[in-house]
């Protein structure tokens, strides 16, 4: 008969924890009648893990890639059952309580987060400086920035059903995998439900694997780099417009604004925003094209109409006009200096035709050269064959 639940535990080194949350998971699903099986994902370990799990009742799956990522997801990818739930082995968490997180499963959510926050900290469980600080910031950059409804970012147990599973299509291999796995639910419009869970001190004797300062920042900084349109796009087309309309301002002639007179030195300053913005704008394209290209990132509805329109013609054609532009103006200006002798020349008045002219030329080779690396990017290539 199929399998309705699986329980899924990573381990490396739990020989003191590891029987424990076997035992209340096998507990759980007899308690409960629930069809189901504990699997234990072991990454290495040399202290008799995996004996202490098959002796409890546990299928052991071998997991060669190193990482807390990779042995959830080759853990998941073995499982049988038609939902599967993940918590630490550490006894941080108790696996004999998980029907919450069952009956949202049933209900047709997609993916159920744990939140210990609402179900309590035991004494000593989390440090003050995550429970206070670390998992509060983390977990709102997440709903900033991905807009996901969980209140407990990363908590270390959950549960997700097998065809959510295969559609969140999750590549890394470490702590980011946490962040992933609610970031990718959230892009892809999955049902994401949270139920109160209560976080114990975890019963090892020996010193966690979580290390709290560098794991929070590869946590940070996987999402803010998941997160190209917060990280480049809006930071790059607001610097350079604003660049663009301070140009603009200032053509004409030297403006007076709040006391304090602006003229072309103002413009070269504005110039260098203008620069500044479109490298970021590029950097936005091309990150997000290289993750959606990889799996990292779904497709978007803007993110397939632009590619259909910047075409690697459509880059050249464009860059080509601004830089044939930038370079009329230049030789405009020289021109002019020509006529004067090549004499002393009036800086308020010749910056203004120099400066957009140089924008304009380094904008249109820029967008000539990002089209035909953004054309590099989008290229397809074949699998290698096994043999080379």
């Amino acid at each position: 008969m199929e399998l309705e639940l699986s329980i899924v535990m990573p381990c490396l080194n739990e020989a003191e924890t590891l029987g424990g949350c076997v035992r209340a998971a096998r507990s759980f699903l007899e308690t409960h009648g629930v069809r189901g099986e504990v699997v234990v994902a072991d990454n290495g370990s040399s202290d008799g893990s995996q004996a202490i799990a098959r002796q409890e009742g546990a299928r052991v799956v071998e997991v060669e890639p190193r990482g807390y990522g990779a042995a959830l997801y080759h853990g998941t990818l073995a499982a049988k059952g038609r939902f599967v739930i993940m918590g630490d082995s550490d006894q941080s968490y108790d696996f004999s309580a998980l029907l919450p997180f069952l009956e949202q499963l049933r209900a047709g959510a997609d993916l159920v987060m744990g939140d210990r926050f609402s179900g309590g900290i035991e004494p000593g469980a989390m440090p003050w400086m995550n429970r206070h600080v670390g998992n509060p910031i983390l977990s709102g950059i997440g709903r900033l920035l991905f807009g996901c409804p969980a209140r407990d970012f990363h908590c270390g147990i959950r549960g997700y059903s097998m065809e959510a599973f295969r559609r969140m299509d999750l590549r890394t291999t470490g702590m980011e995998f946490a962040s992933e796995m609610v970031i990718k639910a959230t892009l892809v419009g999955m049902r994401i439900e949270e139920v109160p869970t209560t976080l114990r001190r975890d019963g090892r004797s020996r010193r966690p694997h979580l290390r709290p300062w560098r794991d929070g920042w590869r946590h940070l900084r996987f999402m803010v780099l998941y997160s190209p349109d917060w990280v480049f796009l809006y930071p790059g087309v607001t610097l350079a417009t604003v660049g663009l309309v301070a140009i603009a301002w200032l053509l004409p002639g030297p403006r007076l604004a709040f006391g304090v007179e602006f003229d072309v030195h103002t413009m070269l300053y504005a110039a260098l925003a203008v620069l500044i913005g479109l490298q970021s704008v590029g950097f936005a394209v091309f990150s997000k094209t290289f993750a959606v290209a990889e799996g990292l990132l779904p497709g978007s509805r803007r993110h397939r109409w632009f590619h259909r329109w910047a075409t690697l013609e459509t880059g050249l054609a464009v860059g080509g006009v601004l830089a044939l532009a930038g370079l009329g103006g230049l030789l405009s200006a020289a021109w002019s200096w020509s006529a004067h002798g090549f004499g002393p020349l009036s800086p308020s008045r010749t910056l203004r035709e120099v400066i957009p002219s140089l924008v304009a030329l380094v904008v249109g080779l820029q967008v000539v050269l990002s089209s035909l690396f953004l054309s590099v990017l989008r290229l397809r290539t074949r699998a290698t064959s096994p043999e080379g």
